[in-house]
């Protein structure tokens, strides 16, 4: 199968026409009337006004090739087309501040292995999505506002990529753990499922479904979250929701009044009754983890879903051709602007 991959720039052909008639229409001449032209005698040009003619025509051939070249030409040598089961996933993530504390932390043979909530939820996300290789996964992240950071897609390499940059705004504490920069620790979760309710519209399966992962309580933006699970509701989009860590006091690093970095304990609060309320509102499920191994089960559990038979094309190899095109369209451009500077004294 051949195709071009970049047809967007069929569109260079337009400046390239309008060079080609301005060449040629500056290039016409005038004339005059005469009466006996048999007694006008018959001319030869010469080989300079020849080669004026036909240079500017090899110039624009060449950038003709460099435009097919810059399309991308490519032929198809191997395409598979399968059916799969899928869901579409959109994992909702906290990363305020609070996703800062320490309590995710993993005891080893060799001592304790300090680990953030954030950094337990990337583990296991990314352990999740490999488990779910047909699924399509996006990911939305929120704080005070919300933002997404993949859209739906079946490229897990990519999204396992941006799932690595995520990270929580720095936030400020004092000696008594008490967060200076308040602006980071507010958590915006009506907006943030509504904006995965937006990435989940058009998705291609039937089943559609939202991951809310989250250590805090809706303190900030502009949609209430049981506006967003309205929304989600009337789309037939589920939220699961898993509240992470502990309510109460919680472990986070910090440093002490000579500037050294130490461990000390510091308020979170966690709104169970409004994630419970999220999740049964759309026919999900809510569940409370306070420790790594009970954030693996409940992602095990979300496993357990309805999937949507859908048909996948998948392209393995391609033979790219615009090597054909670039290499003698640079030939005919640098030979043709050469030639007509020597002889004719212009560019074209």
């Amino acid at each position: 199968m051949f195709r071009f991959a970049s047809p967007e720039y069929w569109l260079l052909l337009l400046p390239v026409a309008v060079a080609a008639w301005r060449v040629y229409r500056s290039r016409s001449t005038g004339g005059l009337l005469f009466s006996a032209t048999h007694r006008i005698p018959v001319g030869h040009q010469s080989w300079r006004v020849v080669v004026s003619r036909v240079l500017p025509g090899i110039v624009l051939a060449g950038l003709l090739l460099g435009v097919v070249a810059m399309s991308r030409p490519q032929t198809v040598l191997s395409t598979v087309q399968d059916k799969t089961h899928a869901v579409s996933i959109e994992m909702v993530t906290d990363v305020s501040g609070s996703m800062e504390a320490l309590d995710m932390s993993i005891k080893t043979g060799t001592g304790t292995r300090m680990r953030t909530r954030l950094d337990a939820v990337k583990e296991v996300f990314a352990e999740f999505v490999e488990r779910r290789p047909d699924d399509l996964v996006g990911l939305v992240t929120f704080g005070v506002y919300a933002s997404t950071r993949a859209p739906l897609t079946s490229d897990h390499d990519a999204l396992l990529h941006v799932l690595k940059g995520v990270e929580i705004p720095q936030q400020a504490l004092d000696a008594n753990g008490r967060v200076l920069n308040q602006e980071e620790v507010l958590t915006a979760i009506g907006d943030a499922l509504a904006t995965a309710c937006a990435r989940l519209e058009n998705a291609p399966t039937k089943s559609r479904i939202i991951v809310l992962l989250s250590d805090g309580e809706s303190n900030t933006g502009i949609i209430k979250p049981d506006q967003a699970a309205e929304v989600a509701k009337q789309m037939g989009v589920r939220i699961y929701t898993i509240g992470v860590g502990t309510a109460g006091r919680a472990p986070f690093n910090m440093g002490d009044i000579f500037g050294r970095e130490t461990i000390g304990m510091a308020d979170v609060v966690l709104d169970e009754k409004l994630l419970r309320g999220l999740a049964e509102g759309t026919g999900g499920q809510y569940y409370n983890v306070r420790d790594a191994t009970g954030l693996e089960e409940a992602m095990e559990d979300i496993n357990k879903l309805e999937k949507t038979e859908i048909q996948r094309n998948e392209y393995r190899q391609y033979n790219e051709l615009f090597p054909w095109f670039l290499v003698p369209g640079l030939v005919l451009v640098l030979t043709g602007t050469t030639l007509n500077m020597h002889w004719t004294r212009r560019i074209l």
